[in-house]
């Protein structure tokens, strides 16, 4: 037979029990079983988000217009911004500074400020400056020079692209000038060269495009070296212009 039990009030007999009804308790207002309670029982925005567990809001909860809906970035990311990416199933955040590719992330170019007046067989020491003619620039770090030496401010892949004016008031002969690299610091070999007959008196320009792979910044260097210069052989240079010197392009990652 049905039976139905019809009061204001149900009160629990013993303190801080509750009352339970159906295996649903109930205390001080509020439900507190374990159970779960059917979402028809909550109206929009009852639930506070530290009731939500970590692990319950799942890809298939959130709707496809979740990112473009909002604020838009008009500017290319700062470095430390921030993407999300799947690694492996697994959603991850990585800084811009990370994925971000292409385009030329250093450029350098520097001049010899002067005629410096060489002996064969010896490198090219003196006079070197950042290229600063009026309009020149360079991107990011930069070489760094000691006594002709140069050394790259990253690793990469970098092409140099060298020209000289050379002149001579001595024996009708050959010039040689070398780029030498090291990729230990130490040693150095011709990487490429610039070979050219002049008859005293000449003046002669002569250009090189070479590549060269700097996977150690600490031991991948160059420099640039005469051969066969007789007495009277000079490189011009000037202050005002780059008339013998280089410029350097990093390609990009080793």
């Amino acid at each position: 037979m049905a039976s139905e039990i019809k009061v204001d009030t149900i009160s629990e007999k013993t303190s801080a029990n509750g009352v339970t009804i159906d295996g649903v308790s109930l205390k001080d207002s509020k439900i507190a079983t374990a159970n779960s309670v059917d979402s028809d029982a909550y109206v929009d925005g009852s639930i506070d988000t530290a009731h939500i567990d970590a692990l319950q809001v799942t890809g298939a909860k959130l709707n496809t217009d979740v990112i473009s809906a909002q604020t838009e970035l008009a500017a290319e990311p700062a470095d430390a911004d921030e993407f999300m990416v799947s690694d492996a199933g697994v959603l991850k955040r990585i800084d811009y500074s990370l994925i971000k590719g292409g385009g030329i992330t250093m450029t350098d170019s520097w001049k010899i400020t002067a005629q410096v007046n060489v002996a064969t067989d010896a490198d090219i020491t003196t006079n070197w400056e950042r290229d600063d003619t009026s309009g020149a620039g360079f991107i990011g770090t930069g070489l760094t020079e000691s006594s002709g030496i140069f050394t790259f401010p990253q690793t990469g892949i970098y092409q140099i692209f060298y020209t000289m004016n050379i002149t001579t008031s001595g024996t009708d002969s050959a010039f040689f000038l070398h780029l030498k690299t090291s990729i230990d610091g130490t040693n150095y070999i011709s990487h490429s060269i610039i070979c050219n007959g002049y008859i005293a008196g000449d003046q002669i320009t002569s250009s090189v495009d070479t590549i060269f792979d700097v996977t150690n910044t600490t031991n991948c260097k160059f420099k640039f070296y005469t051969d066969n210069f007789t007495t009277g052989t000079s490189v011009y240079g000037d202050t005002n212009m780059l008339r013998s010197g280089f410029n350097v392009i990093r390609l990009g990652d080793t």
